[in-house]
């Protein structure tokens, strides 16, 4: 021990080294920073929340596997023409100008999804979003084929037979299908879906309609067969940047722990305050049926998606035990904490965040539509003749030639009269009249002519006006320059 240092003196403890045990620290010890994915077998459950699950999965996949094969004036309703680089949704024909519009959607996906994620948590991860759809379907088939949780987990912790093999590729099998059906079905929205049958049956798809079907249905196999909870805990941001959308007055699935604490498990005639304990009876289940694999009991945790599954097993077994309902449900923090009833909490819902978000999305929803509606379904595209900017004719005349794209985005034939103006004396020399074919565009070759002495050299601001004379309304007015040399 070292002495005790005058008043003063800096005390000093001194080093001493620690002899060797012989033998030890030999070895080398490997640690692994890694920890290996423990499978996730979700146990079945049927409920209030499990049928709007299935609601929905029923909902997205009819119009995602359905919308391809609708017929809307002789053509495919809904389709994304890249090579023609036109886009027809139901009546409207859209080109890359209307650009805007695809803007405008994913705006308004962006604050919707702000919007219920204030008011209701994580709606769109529970019940719509496609990797939670998807898995949901291919549990289905995996349950079909494998059985249940416990006959899953028993089927993965035998040994190889002619059984396992038998129902994990027949499973494999149905997955495959289900992928690959819907790599077809996502390519029949760029690629008409009728005439991309007709080169599967024949065996004639092309390299790029290959490549996607086959990524795609690969895609859809490997998420939901495989990666599942991972795609949600791990690969998604938006269970990252979530909570900065929550407050306290966001319904979210909760545990209440007041009422269920301390758990334990007892008969059912048992009385819990005697035994003193809390009405959850430590069952697990609500563990069994996570998607995700947490406990709600530990709290509101990043990786639930609002499923409800939990919900409706913990009811039905407050069902059994013969107690309330609702030891796990949607509440809000404030409305647990407080003991609000469902009427506060709602009421709570019309919150300055919440109206925010839902006035925006309203702004921008009613501006998209206004637009939408007030769109003239014709564009001009007008191009200088770089060959020529200008030059003289006969009788001492300047023409400036110009190339016009007119797109005619309805479907019906279109007879377009293009005049020009802005200066005294100009006019047309090439045909005043462009027929154009239903969604169709034309680039036809315009000579504009200005009488000698009308107007001084230099720039000149004239307008293209392209109209349809039978259709009121249906008129483009587009600017351009007309250049006079010196």
């Amino acid at each position: 021990m070292s002495q005790p240092a005058d008043a003063g003196t800096p005390r000093v403890i001194p080093i001493q080294p620690v002899p060797a045990t012989p033998g030890a620290g030999d070895e080398e010890v490997m640690v692994s920073l890694y920890a290996s994915r423990q499978k996730i077998h979700p146990r079945s459950v049927s409920g209030l929340f499990s049928k709007w699950r299935w609601a929905l999965v029923w909902a997205t996949q009819l119009l995602f596997y359905g919308l391809p094969w609708l017929q809307w004036n002789g053509r495919q309703a809904v389709l994304f023409d890249l090579e023609a680089r036109r886009f027809f949704i139901f009546p409207l024909v859209l080109y890359p100008q209307d650009f805007i519009y695809l803007t405008g959607l994913l705006v308004i996906s962006a604050l919707a999804l702000f919007l219920f994620t204030a008011v209701a948590g994580r709606l769109w991860c529970g019940y719509a979003c496609p990797q939670t759809v998807y898995t949901e379907m291919f549990l289905w088939i995996e349950r079909r084929v494998e059985g249940d949780r416990s006959a899953r987990l028993r089927l993965d912790a035998a040994p190889l037979s002619a059984g396992k093999v038998g129902k994990k590729a027949l499973k494999h099998g149905l997955w495959a299908a289900v992928g690959l059906w819907t790599g077809f079905t996502f390519v029949g929205y760029f690629t008409p879906i009728r005439e991309l049958s007709g080169l599967v049956a024949t065996f004639a798809l092309g390299p790029w309609q290959t490549f996607w079907v086959l990524f795609y249905g690969f895609a859809t196999y490997g998420n939901a067969g495989f990666l599942r909870e991972q795609v949600c805990k791990y690969m998604c941001p938006y269970a990252r940047f979530q909570s900065a959308m929550f407050d306290k007055d966001t319904m979210i699935v909760t545990y209440d722990a007041r009422r269920g604490e301390p758990r334990g498990a007892r008969s059912k005639k048992a009385d819990p305050q005697a035994l003193g304990l809390g009405a959850c009876v430590d069952c697990t289940l609500c563990v069994q049926v996570c998607p995700t694999g947490i406990d709600i009991r530990k709290g509101l945790q990043y990786e639930c998606i609002g499923c409800g599954a939990c919900i409706d097993v913990c009811d039905d077994v407050m069902d059994k035990v013969g107690y309330p309902r609702g030891l796990i449900r949607y509440t809000t923090q404030n409305g647990l904490a407080q003991g609000w009833s469902r009427a506060q909490m709602l009421r709570r819902a019309l919150r300055p965040r919440v109206l925010v978000y839902g006035g925006i999305l309203a702004a921008i929803t009613l501006a998209v539509l206004g637009s939408l509606a007030l769109r003239v379904p014709l564009k001009v595209d007008v191009i200088r003749d770089r060959g020529a900017l200008a030059r003289e004719v006969g009788q001492g005349r300047i023409e400036n030639v110009y190339r016009l794209q007119i797109m005619n985005a309805t479907e019906v034939p279109q007879t377009y009269r293009v005049r020009v103006e802005g200066l005294p004396g100009i006019e047309l020399a090439s045909d005043a009249l462009v027929h154009v074919d239903p969604a169709e565009v034309r680039s036809v070759a315009a000579r504009v002519q200005l009488p000698p002495g009308a107007a001084g050299s230099g720039s000149h601001p004239i307008v293209f006006d392209v109209s349809a004379p039978q259709e009121a309304g249906l008129q483009v007015r587009e600017k351009t320059t007309f250049l006079v040399p010196r």
